[in-house]
């Protein structure tokens, strides 16, 4: 979906697909078919964005067969999709039954993700639309914060500008601009915003920047006019922005809220829990080692890295944080110029919502993605963005 904005730049409105898990070609041809192009219907468009996630033996499929990838954007394009954006941070087995900390290898301290991303940069070059010259990649926030020392921060240093030069040399051979953008993670050794600032100062050019996920943002309680004003500040660009919404407990040491939030601890994935006090953030790797008691505090809220449906919020005493979202959003594309042209739901955790809450089939997902991306084009549309054929 593309938006003008007042000031005449296009937005775009995308949402992922790693929600759809496909380790395969074969696979991600499947989800464009089963998935995706139902979406594109339901929103009475002709033209959905996607932001693709291509696993590392389906982007060596691509990489290693040009044919392939010319079927791949044929098959974009008869379906309806165009792709702007690709979600970099898993590397494969994003769909297994638990991914938890798998989800952080390799990190940036592994040539193999260098390898990896920089395959996915060439091959965005060629499945971005006719009309459209600069695609963005978000990816995971270096590493995982254990075992990180001065050697491994010199290593991922290096893997980034040699991957900052990879970038500069596909525009000079394809005319395309290609940006990389940090995703800060609970947990992780960008954890926040103000987290990354020093890293990608360190860095020469615009090439790699932020990936703003609300959902992360929110968990680590930060304000979205205050981060994003420090990135600017800093010179920081904000390739892409992830719109997704934390779990929200307000008061976590009443039995009811506990017992709701258990709800939610599930084995997949990891569900980083914060809360704040006085002397700053307190935390959790998972859900459920905090609703198990003593972990952490229970005097102030509790948010969990939990991606729940935007249009959807927990029932009481639980809700999201829409309302950050919404703020971030504001901050992103409400001002006389976009910080961002690239805008991305990315809800993959609707199997892992407690049972009565998952959707039951194809259908039923595919209306939630919908839901999703109506809200998201609702509030474009509020901030003063005209949505385009």
């Amino acid at each position: 979906m593309r938006f003008r904005h007042p000031d005449g730049s296009t937005v775009h409105l995308a949402y992922c697909t790693n929600v759809h898990p496909a380790e395969t070609l074969d696979g991600v041809l499947a989800q464009l078919r089963d998935h995706c192009e139902p979406v594109r219907r339901r929103l009475g468009r002709d033209r959905l964005g996607i932001g693709l996630w291509l696993a590392k033996d389906a982007a060596h499929a691509l990489i290693t067969d040009p044919a392939a990838l010319r079927g791949l954007r044929a098959e974009l394009d008869r379906r309806g999709l165009e792709v702007v954006t690709l979600n970099g941070f898993p590397y494969e087995g994003f769909g297994a039954e638990e991914v938890k900390y798998r989800v952080y290898k390799p990190d940036w301290t592994d040539p193999a993700r260098l390898a990896h991303t920089t395959d996915l940069a060439r091959l965005l070059g060629a499945l971005l639309p006719d009309d459209v010259t600069e695609g963005s990649i978000s990816t995971l926030p270096l590493a995982w914060r254990t075992a990180f020392d001065d050697a491994a921060a010199e290593a991922a240093r290096t893997a980034l500008t040699t991957l900052s030069e990879r970038l500069d040399a596909l525009e000079e051979l394809t005319g395309k601009s290609i940006r990389i953008g940090l995703e800060p993670e609970p947990g992780c050794t960008v954890e926040t915003t103000a987290d990354a600032i020093a890293p990608l100062t360190a860095l020469a050019g615009h090439r790699i920047g932020i990936c703003v996920d609300t959902c992360h943002l929110a968990t680590s309680f930060e304000d979205p006019a205050t981060a994003i004003g420090a990135l600017t500040e800093a010179g920081v660009t904000i390739p892409k922005a992830q719109l997704s919404a934390a779990l929200h407990a307000e008061h976590p040491h009443l039995p009811e809220v506990r017992e709701a939030l258990a709800a939610f601890a599930e084995p997949r994935f990891l569900h980083q829990t914060r809360t704040p006090t006085s002397a700053g953030l307190r935390g959790t790797d998972d859900l459920a080692e905090a609703v198990a008691g003593g972990a952490l505090p229970d005097g102030a809220p509790w948010r969990a890295h939990f991606h729940v449906p935007l249009h959807a919020p927990p029932a009481a005493p639980l809700t999201s944080t829409l309302p950050v979202l919404q703020d971030a959003l504001t901050q992103l594309v409400g001002g006389p110029a976009p910080l961002t042209r690239h805008l991305e739901v990315e809800t993959y955790t609707w199997q892992a919502l407690p049972a009565d809450l998952r959707p039951r089939n194809r259908t039923q997902l595919a209306d939630g993605i919908a839901a999703e991306l109506t809200l998201a084009r609702d509030l474009l549309v509020d901030l003063g963005l005209k949505e385009l054929p």
